[in-house]
């Protein structure tokens, strides 16, 4: 099965070894053979939240364009993936465009939706040892709709001790824009995300989107906690 990677800019730029490489790697030995168009960017969703739709339509066709000829496109990132969906709706007012982003938006899938959903894999055979909790994050579980796939994932690891997350609905903090905009709001929110993974006493926190990551994480490097803190990817990609 062919599939086109959408790396995100987070996981190119900040995560590339850890998390692309562990995405890359994962789906080949699940049978896919995956290429990396070069000309993708970013998604245009820190344009599009900050309210620059028009500047964002203008990304959206270059990405439309950029994986046109694939036949699944797949990102370890449920937040820009999505963003990939949002594009039908940033162009309600160009039909032409519109067919576009529905065909794209139908095969376009976060990482762990793709597997449980289309490659119908619920045990990817990975090894980790390790108490660990999950945060769901909003776009992902709400926009998205993916919530059961990566806990699937996870209760088949081998030697992986899951506890489920207190409250956990509750955003990180981060949102982009947010945390930057409203930072002793964000401050507050991430500190309470922090309090509930350390009841979990999980020993690491495990996510599907870097920027929840990213910023969870360096709050807990802030306050010098011993949690250590991984992409989905990474653990599912793990043999012990």
């Amino acid at each position: 099965m062919k599939v086109s990677l959408f790396i995100t800019c987070l996981a190119d730029v900040v995560y590339p070894a850890a998390v692309g490489r562990s995405t890359v790697e994962l789906l080949e030995r699940l049978g896919c053979e995956v290429d990396f168009p070069k000309n993708q960017t970013c998604c245009g969703q820190p344009a599009f939240n900050s309210g620059y739709h028009r500047e964002t339509k203008e990304v959206a066709k270059h990405m439309i364009k950029t994986f046109e000829d694939a036949k699944y496109v797949v990102s370890p990132s449920g937040s820009c993936t999505t963003m990939l969906h949002e594009y039908t709706k940033l162009f309600d007012d160009d039909q032409y465009w519109k067919e576009k982003a529905v065909k794209l938006a139908e095969k376009s899938f976060e990482l762990t939706q793709f597997i449980v959903d289309v490659l119908e894999v619920e045990d990817v055979g990975a090894e980790f040892n390790g108490n660990v909790t999950y945060h769901t994050s909003c776009h992902m579980t709400r926009l998205l709709g993916v919530k059961a796939a990566p806990i699937k994932l996870l209760q088949n690891v081998k030697g992986l001790n899951y506890t489920e997350l207190p409250n956990k609905q509750q955003c990180c903090g981060f949102g982009g824009t947010f945390s930057v905009k409203m930072l002793p709001i964000s401050e507050q929110m991430v500190d309470e995300k922090v309090d509930h993974i350390e009841k979990t006493e999980a020993e690491v926190l495990i996510g599907a989107d870097l920027g929840c990551l990213m910023n969870i994480g360096g709050r807990i490097e802030r306050k010098g906690k011993p949690i250590k803190v991984m992409h989905i990817a990474e653990v599912l990609n793990s043999k012990g």
